[in-house]
């Protein structure tokens, strides 16, 4: 199953539901609407503390995903507009930029209940 995860930065809780996604078995991908510069540091060791490998890992647009096809498309929570792809679900998880990595812990947690909850 193809899944695209897709909020604002593409440096957070999208990285995070890529990563954890890809290691469940899925194919899956991650995209922002405006990227960063980097993926968050603290995004990094939560996917490294899970024995993840990031070095892979970077923001990247959602304008290069415009013309590929996914089972779902998820946005993070941000209010994500996207008028060239279709939102499928939208799970409403708060933005952990500049929060310390206990609650990245508590958005990853959420993270890997949803997506739990998806069958293949």
């Amino acid at each position: 199953m193809r899944l695209l995860f897709v909020c604002v930065g593409n440096s957070c809780r999208s990285q995070i539901a890529e990563g954890i996604a890809n290691k469940m078995g899925f194919e899956a991908f991650s995209a922002g609407t405006n990227p960063a510069s980097h993926v968050n540091p603290n995004a990094v060791k939560i996917l490294e503390n899970l024995d993840i490998e990031t070095s892979k890992l970077f923001p990247k647009s959602i304008e290069d995903f415009k013309n590929e096809k996914f089972d779902l498309t998820i946005s993070m929570g941000c209010g994500v507009s996207c008028p060239s792809i279709k939102i499928d679900q939208d799970w409403e998880l708060e933005d952990p930029v500049g929060k310390n990595l206990k609650y990245f812990e508590k958005i990853t947690k959420k993270i890997v209940k949803k997506l739990k909850k998806i069958k293949f």
